[in-house]
């Protein structure tokens, strides 16, 4: 009898161990398939940390999650890995076949990168002004006292991790995020082309690109692992490394405009521009496509916009729409403590430097940039056509309503 007792414990203890393993490591994208090219810990430096330094006192669960992590990894890098040497073969100049990128075209002429030691003492600078930034009591915006685990999971659904690498990416639209979604396929190896990962991100077609179901986000975790979600997403927070890239926030609002309003789409003419064009320019009986109101001559003008943004009523109808969100609610910079800030207006530097710190420079270059991304010298023209009032509400009320600039674009 106690030999009975003792064998349906036994299998009882083995089962609960096996669903453990499975919710840890049962992962489409592959925790149980690491292959880290980067440390776990920040990226203070370019030389890499081992794995499980600096870990602090975890709950029990986290802590058994963690010591799980910590294991899979030291099995897995002394798995070879042919990808890795791989390098980037072939023309500097691939083919774009893209329409969208053959219209705007891409800038392939060299820049100066800053030396290493520069662009260390940059990042510094970078993080100690968003810490400085956070702990500013005089300074206060909606969610900012709020911690981590009272985010809710649909807020988290801009943060994409590799876990094949050990990074976390929280997109900004706007900011170079098509590109950056691009280089985070190619490292995940989320997304096939005919049974074979990509392995260059300009193959990888724009309508996979934004296609939700390509990337692992954290507001997926709750589907895969349950109850376990958060742990999972704390320690992946302290491991992996994690980055953003930001731009001045008046000129992503004129990049916004330019890219829905400018060009004819109809979503965005249907949801935003009719609107816009019945509130602020007393338009009555709009045509019901694009087109029409195209060659109608009805666009909303940036001062629509701009007005549209800083009216009390529009949240009241709809959150506000990603491309224009402002960062605070995308990436929730004062409850995640960012490894790497990178700017738009430095991109080909910092993209760079990035890559060699996660150690994947050898893989793949960050796609080049457009000759015609809305430049910092557009500024002073597109906001001119600002009506004064306007304006001073705008410039007044930049962090606190739109909450773009936590991050300044003031930066060398």
């Amino acid at each position: 009898m106690t030999k009975a007792r003792l064998l349906r414990l036994s299998v009882v203890l083995v089962s609960i161990f096996m669903i453990l393993l499975i919710i840890v490591y049962w992962d489409n994208v592959g925790t149980a398939h690491f292959y880290l090219h980067t440390s776990f810990s920040r990226p203070r430096s370019p030389g890499a940390i081992a794995a499980g330094e600096d870990w602090e006192t975890l709950p029990d669960v986290d802590e058994f999650l963690a010591k799980l992590l910590s294991s899979s990894l030291k099995q897995n890098s002394s798995i070879p890995r042919k990808t890795e040497q791989l390098l980037v073969q072939g023309s500097n100049k691939p083919m774009v076949s893209n329409l969208e990128e053959n219209v705007r075209g891409y800038d392939w002429s060299t820049h100066k990168d800053r030396n290493s030691l520069d662009q260390e003492k940059l990042q510094v600078e970078r993080q100690r002004t968003l810490r400085e930034f956070c702990a500013n009591s005089s300074f206060t915006f909606p969610t900012k006292e709020r911690s981590f685990d009272d985010i809710p999971n649909y807020e988290l659904n801009h943060l994409i991790v590799d876990d094949r690498h050990g990074v976390i990416y929280c997109y900004v639209p706007k900011v170079a995020c098509t590109n950056w979604k691009r280089v985070m396929i190619v490292l995940s190896e989320s997304l096939l082309d005919q049974g074979v990962p990509y392995r260059n991100p300009l193959d990888i077609p724009r309508e996979h690109v934004h296609n939700t179901s390509t990337h692992l986000t954290f507001n997926k975790f709750w589907r895969r692992y349950g109850k376990f979600s958060r742990h999972l997403m704390k320690i992946k927070l302290k491991k992996y490394t994690k980055f953003l890239f930001v731009r001045d926030p008046f000129v992503r609002l004129i990049s916004a405009f330019r890219s829905k309003f400018e060009l004819e789409n109809e979503d965005f003419y249907r949801r935003f521009a009719i609107p816009m064009l019945k509130l602020y320019s007393n338009h009555t009986n709009l045509p019901t496509s694009v087109s029409e109101a195209f060659g109608a001559g009805l666009k909303v003008s940036f001062s629509d916009f701009i007005q549209y943004l800083l009216d009390p009523r529009t949240e009241k109808m709809a959150p506000f729409n990603e491309h224009w969100r402002q960062v605070y609610r995308l990436c929730h910079p004062c409850q995640i403590d960012y490894d790497f800030i990178g700017k738009l207006e430095t991109l080909d530097e910092d993209a760079a430097y990035l890559l060699q710190l996660l150690k994947v420079d050898r893989l793949l270059r960050f796609p080049p940039s457009y000759r015609n991304r809305t430049a910092s010298s557009w500024e002073d023209n597109w906001f001119a056509k600002i009506p004064l009032s306007t304006g001073i509400s705008l410039g007044a009320g930049m962090l606190m309503v739109l909450g773009l600039l936590v991050v300044t674009p003031r930066w060398a």
